[in-house]
């Protein structure tokens, strides 16, 4: 540095430290009139606890939906919205309150019809269908081309039925089916409960398959699920069912699961995998490769995406015992933070005090008006298998 630079440089370095001394005794005119800074915005609440959580869906229909003369609603996990008409698509399990192997009731022993397409108006029945195809359904989905894909992931007592994913026409025909009737594995063959399903962008199936994991919660738990050949992973098909490839196991790591229980894609084309056990959200590309997690959206059954990239996440399972102080409901927020901007509140249910019970499944419509498919812990409390939720 030259004579003169080095001259410059003590001279401004001396006025800065005269001005920050005279500030620091006696307040400039400047100072006095400064605007102050600005104070910190209001928090919106606890999205734990629930408290003082804003809600834009206050206004509560109990037992939503039209249900056939003679019928009694079962429980239901799926709920999903048709991309060609807007209209409600979901399914109830054929009378069902308790769901799985060695249940009284399922649907392939009360042959209705569980899947159903609702108008999102009025609830009336648009389309019901398949009867004699499942024993207990458990994930739903409505491709591009108004499709509907439903997971089974139970099977009947003669092991000739369930534990598949089926594709059946707007109308009701079954296009396809994947996996081995009644019969579970780890191979690339079978399925071990599967959870859920999705169509990814370029037509690719997706499906996430094992329920058990959920209640895992020692390491030697998981050792030993995994040992037994039970499953928490995602599986890739081709679109005509050929199998491509699959990811995941029983774990806690990224990329392990303990029940990856629902999945959803944003509009960038990645795969949002609700992972029920370990209370987050994993998110991959289409090739499995795992990108960030989410973890303020409690103990997830459920996603739904709006074209906008809002993200809605229903908690059904949070308890006492499994998730203490987490309530129930659906919370609300942007795809791109870590965030809850606002929750739905619960039902209440005495043995989950200040915690509540929701449902399982959760749609929204192009009015922003949201669905709840309420599931084993909440088919009292709704009153029945659907509840919808409106802005005032």
């Amino acid at each position: 540095m030259s004579s003169s630079r080095k001259l410059l440089f003590t001279l401004i370095s001396s006025a800065v430290l005269l001005n920050a001394c005279s500030d620091a005794t006696t307040p400039s005119a400047a100072s006095a009139t400064a605007t102050p800074a600005p104070a910190a915005a209001a928090p919106v609440g606890n999205p734990i606890s629930g408290v003082d959580m804003p809600n834009p869906n206050p206004v509560v229909t109990q037992n939503w939906g039209e249900l056939p003369t003679g019928r009694t609603w079962g429980s239901t996990a799926g709920i999903d919205i048709d991309p060609i008409d807007g209209n409600v698509w979901a399914y109830e399990r054929c009378g069902a309150g308790s769901f799985g192997a060695g249940a009284p009731v399922t649907c392939d022993t009360n042959l209705v019809d569980p899947i159903f397409k609702f108008d999102r108006l009025t609830g009336a029945v648009l389309a019901n269908f398949g009867a004699g195809v499942m024993v207990t359904p458990h994930g739903i989905h409505v491709d591009s081309e108004g499709n509907v894909w439903v997971t089974d992931f139970a099977t009947n007592a003669d092991e000739t039925k369930g534990q598949q994913v089926h594709k059946f026409s707007p109308s009701g025909e079954l296009l396809l089916s994947l996996g081995t009737p009644g019969k579970t594995g780890n191979d690339q063959a079978h399925f071990n409960q599967p959870n859920d399903v999705i169509v990814g962008p370029d037509g690719s199936i997706y499906v996430s398959d094992g329920h058990n994991a959920q209640g895992m919660i020692t390491n030697q738990a998981m050792a030993e699920g995994r040992a037994n050949g039970e499953t928490s992973r995602i599986m890739k098909f081709a679109p005509d069912g050929t199998f491509i490839k699959q990811w995941g196991q029983i774990g806690v790591q990224h990329g392990e699961f303990r029940t990856p229980h629902a999945m959803e894609f944003d509009s960038r084309g990645r795969l949002w995998v609700a992972d029920r056990g370990n209370h987050r959200i994993e998110i991959f590309d289409q090739d499995g490769n795992y990108l960030e997690s989410r973890y303020m959206f409690s103990r997830i059954s459920g996603l739904f995406i709006t074209e906008d990239d809002r993200l809605y996440a229903i908690d059904s399972e949070s308890s006492p015992t499994n998730h203490p102080g987490w309530r129930n409901g659906v919370r609300i927020g942007h795809i791109d933070h870590d965030h809850v901007e606002g929750l739905i509140q619960p039902f209440e249910r005495e043995d989950r005090v200040y915690q509540g019970t929701a449902g399982e499944g959760v749609a929204v419509d192009a009015d922003g008006t949201v669905f709840a498919a309420e599931g084993p812990n909440s088919l009292s409390q709704a009153g029945g298998a659907f509840t919808k939720y409106s802005a005032r």
